[in-house]
């Protein structure tokens, strides 16, 4: 698996449940290649077996994007998380994931040797 896809799934298990996250946020958050459209196609090739929330994604303005059946399920898998729908999408105003910062405490360097 090439880097890039590897940041946007770790990205994607951090997701909590009854939260969600846009295509295009995801992409932009780990500077994926291709943006939105590309981070779409990731997810849809996302491997099994690795307990990555895939439903939790959704595309721009809450809607959910993936074709049936898979669109019944991930209704479906966000419902049973507690995440609130307003006819085919999800109540982004309450359920949005705002990702948080990464504060790496910068160490201090020791002085330059002379």
């Amino acid at each position: 698996m090439d880097p890039a896809r590897a940041r946007l799934y770790a990205l994607v298990k951090r997701i909590p449940k009854g939260r969600v996250i846009t295509y295009g946020q995801l992409a932009k958050a780990v500077r994926f290649p291709g943006g939105a459209r590309a981070a779409g196609r990731a997810m849809a090739a996302c491997p099994r077996g690795q307990a990555i929330p895939w439903h939790r994604v959704v595309a721009a303005g809450g809607r959910i994007a993936i074709r049936e059946p898979f669109a019944s399920l991930q209704r479906r898998l966000l419902e049973s998380e507690g995440t609130r729908m307003l006819e085919r999408r999800v109540a982004l105003a309450d359920h949005l994931w705002a990702i948080p910062r990464t504060t790496a405490k910068s160490k201090k360097q020791p002085p330059a040797r002379k």
